[in-house]
């Protein structure tokens, strides 16, 4: 049996993810925007309950994103409400999101969330899936500091430039 040395094993360990994390960017299309669910799991939001500011945040963090899509060509259409009153939350619909794209005539099905941790914390994530096979083709999570508009629009265009639209590296 050949043994490697500790230099090599490292190098060959670095190497081996490469290939599952090269994915292609997903060519822009038409895609079923359903927008971002809110998860308040603080303790601040047990107690207070839903805040103005928050809310008026996620709207802003909605269009941002969405314009975000749209400049990358991207034709984004708003499922009709009737068939999303019974789904809680899209990106956890069990396919849900997927049929209803795919009934629309959708490429995709773009959904995400933010979940507040606390004031401080906020989990951010956004999730691109083939609205034929439901399949995800692209999904990413982010950690911000912070619950400001800044804060927000920040962990989103980072989200979209660096994981969900991220190109392979030239050489």
């Amino acid at each position: 049996m050949t043994q490697i040395g500790p230099p090599l094993a490292f190098a060959l360990a670095l190497l081996a993810p490469l290939p599952a994390l090269a994915q292609n960017v997903p060519a822009p299309g038409t895609a079923t925007w359903f927008g971002l669910h809110y998860i308040d799991s603080s303790t601040e939001g047990a107690i207070n309950g839903i805040r103005a500011d928050e809310t008026t945040r996620l709207e802003m963090t909605e269009d941002f994103v969405a314009a975000d899509l749209t400049e990358r060509g991207f034709t984004l259409t708003e499922p009709p409400a009737e068939a999303v009153a019974s789904i809680r939350n899209p990106v956890h619909s069990n396919g849900a999101d997927a049929r209803i794209a795919r009934e629309m005539g959708s490429d995709y099905v773009i959904a995400g969330e933010v979940q507040k941790v606390s004031n401080l914390i906020q989990s951010i994530n956004l999730h691109l899936r083939d609205a034929e096979t439901g399949q995800t083709l692209k999904a990413g999570s982010v950690e911000i500091r912070g619950n400001t508009d800044d804060a927000f629009r920040r962990g989103y265009s980072y989200l979209l430039r660096n994981v969900i639209f991220r190109e392979e590296r030239k050489k």
